[in-house]
């Protein structure tokens, strides 16, 4: 080439500084634990990241431009997540963030980006405090702990089941569940009773009782397999079957592998499913099963959705300025593996929600909402002398 034609070339390329910059990366920042003791918890959010990172690249990036992962390791440690945000905005330029694993570091990664108004994709963050009211820069992906308990008072209003007994295990998360499940019971209709019970309780007798005496025709409980399954086994040792019987731990493998047939008709709350019907989830988890050779989990799925919900925020907003970014997000309805995404005025979001499973015949089939159903929910829940050995 000669030298006239590279002075030229330069002087294009100045003008049009466009052209320049075309090939410089979308940075997309983000903390997850990679050493400590959330290390193991946290590595499906990375892997579910850098999986949307090779499949929006092989379709041409964001804005024609590739985009570039920028991960750090916080070390299981939550006090350190703001400031490591904080060098993400600062010294790696990052365009955009992606929350980090749980809602305890969400909140420092939420102080980061609300500081240095930078749009942050609150990708794991389900508890209240992690998107507080005034946020304007944080976007929340996964639906929030409160609304776990509506999918099943929905189903317990269709089937007329007027009086709910609300349990939760003494901890925030599952507290935070039933309070949602019990503020929301009297717009459905429901006359709702809450039951808060300690950790490792071994014994459920004396609130079956109480069961009993208000005339509780769904039992929906909030906590771990372990608490589930002692219900259940309480409910046979007693005599004991509610119309309805529903357990937050009833949708984990756990459940089952406690119970075998006992586990049969309970139903169980899950933030998502492998076979959900939801747009992109079949390809979600076959390219996730194709790269890690594993299946992938909720956490995984809520990981790969923020990056979906980025990807199509930037799509519709043409520009990774912030505050156009901001309000395409502020604004957008669209639909991810995880489900549906569309948030309030504080970032909360309002689509996601989880689904209703059942067990039935040793499958764990989704049975609400209806337009996402695998199988026809089984009510009443049998009573013992009803029940037959599976074959």
């Amino acid at each position: 080439m000669t030298p006239f034609a590279r002075f030229w070339i330069a002087v294009a390329l100045t003008l049009t500084p466009g052209i320049a910059c075309a090939q410089s990366p979308v940075v997309v920042g983000a903390v997850v634990s990679q050493s400590g003791i959330l290390a193991d918890l946290a590595a499906d959010l990375r892997k579910a990241l850098v999986l949307w990172q090779e499949d929006v690249n092989a379709a041409g990036g964001l804005l024609g431009r590739r985009v570039e992962l920028r991960l750090l390791d916080d070390r299981s440690e939550s006090g350190s997540v703001r400031a490591l945000y904080e060098q993400l905005i600062r010294d790696d330029h990052a365009d955009v963030l992606v929350g980090p694993f749980g809602s305890a570091a969400t909140l420092g990664a939420a102080a980061a980006a609300e500081g240095g108004r930078r749009v942050l994709l609150n990708a794991s963050g389900a508890a209240r405090a992690a998107q507080r009211a005034g946020f304007r820069y944080v976007f929340q992906v996964p639906a929030p702990f409160s609304e776990y308990g509506t999918a099943a008072l929905e189903l317990a209003r269709r089937m007329d089941y007027r009086r709910v007994l609300i349990l939760a295990r003494n901890d925030p998360v599952a507290r935070e569940m039933a309070d949602g499940a019990l503020a929301a019971s009297p717009a459905l209709g429901l006359q709702a009773t809450l039951e808060v019970y300690a950790p490792r309780t071994d014994d459920f007798a004396p609130v079956l009782g109480r069961a009993r005496a208000i005339g509780a025709q769904a039992w929906i409980a909030f906590g771990l397999a372990r608490d589930a399954a002692q219900m259940v086994k309480d409910f046979r040792r007693l005599g004991y079957a509610p119309a309805m019987f529903v357990a937050q731990g009833a949708a984990g493998t756990q459940f089952f592998k406690q119970l075998g047939q006992d586990a049969e008709q309970a139903l169980g709350l899950s933030p998502w499913e492998r076979t959900l019907r939801t747009r992109g989830n079949t390809r979600f988890v076959e390219g996730y099963v194709r790269k890690w050779s594993a299946e992938p989990t909720a956490l995984a799925v809520q990981g790969y959705a923020a990056g979906k919900v980025l990807e199509e925020a930037v799509r519709r907003a043409g520009s990774l300025e912030q505050e156009v970014l901001r309000a395409a997000l502020a604004e957008l309805r669209t639909e991810t593996p995880l489900g549906g995404y569309q948030v309030d005025h504080n970032g909360a979001q309002r689509a996601a929600r989880p689904v209703v499973v059942q067990i039935q015949k040793g499958r764990r089939e989704i049975v609400w909402p209806e337009s996402f159903a695998t199988a026809k929910w089984q009510l009443p829940y049998p009573r013992w002398e009803e029940r037959r050995i599976l074959k």
